[in-house]
């Protein structure tokens, strides 16, 4: 199961020639599940477009858009939802509103941006600081150390109680339903699947605590952090390799839930 921005491809760009490569070698082993903020459209975008999927690898991926608001399978008339968590329409009108007040009142609010700021996904609510088109380094450059990412979710998490408020990419913050994050769309492959969470591994860049990968790691579900796609690409790599090539690098130390 994999991130999609900063860990497949970088943010709101298409996987590379040696990603797709990794992904169609997995899908010929595994079953592979992809989860993300971003949209469906994102995911054709990013992914599909730039895999080559027969009908029998297609059957082996699993989307799962808006942190696993929306779950997507491949049959044989194309991608169909399994299932969908929308937002009412009067829980996102509260949403952009609270987003755009508090944006504004900590001094966030940008007003030269590429593309909305405030995106409705249907399932999940997002604000993206420097719009949704933003280059790679002006988003890196923005909040290098997290802390505007966390005034803001801070600000939201305490004026939407009844929803769930989270930091998701390097400028971003992303409400859905309550309850309803990555954890969610994990534990909701796990029954469709008949799996169990150490039948799974999870490969992530946001598996800090606060970042939008952290309940799939609060699960107990095996973990592997990354810092871009480059080292995805490396880790599969060596998940693939043949006995006596080079080994993978080691999962995160579990969780102290106590």
């Amino acid at each position: 199961m994999f991130d999609l921005d900063d860990t497949l491809a970088l943010s709101k760009a298409k996987i590379t020639p040696r990603m797709s490569q990794c992904l169609l070698r997995l899908l010929s082993q595994k079953n592979v599940c992809i989860i993300s903020g971003g949209r469906y459209e994102q995911f054709q975008t990013q992914v599909l477009e730039e895999l080559p999927l027969t009908p029998e690898l297609a059957e082996r991926l699993h989307l799962m858009p808006t942190c696993g608001t929306r779950y997507l399978r491949w049959d044989a008339s194309g991608w169909r939802d399994v299932y969908c968590e929308n937002l009412a329409d009067e829980e996102k009108a509260l949403i952009i509103s609270v987003l755009t007040e508090g944006a504004k009142s900590l001094g966030l609010w940008a007003e030269n941006t590429w593309g909305e700021v405030i995106e409705d996904r249907g399932s999940q609510v997002t604000f993206s600081a420097l719009g949704q088109q933003a280059p790679h380094h002006a988003k890196v450059a923005w909040d290098p150390d997290g802390s505007r990412r966390r005034a803001l979710w801070a600000y939201a998490a305490a004026r939407l109680p009844d929803l769930e408020v989270r930091s998701g990419g390097s400028t971003s913050i992303d409400v859905t339903k309550k309850g309803i994050d990555k954890a969610y769309g994990m534990q909701r492959l796990l029954e469709y699947l008949d799996l169990r969470v150490e039948d799974v591994l999870f490969i992530g860049d946001r598996l800090d605590e606060g970042g939008n990968d952290y309940p799939v790691r609060q699960m107990g579900v095996p973990c592997v952090a990354v810092t871009g796609w480059e080292q995805t690409a490396d880790y599969v790599e060596a998940l693939l390799a043949p006995e006596g090539g080079p080994a993978a690098p080691p999962l995160l130390a579990p969780l102290d839930l106590r």
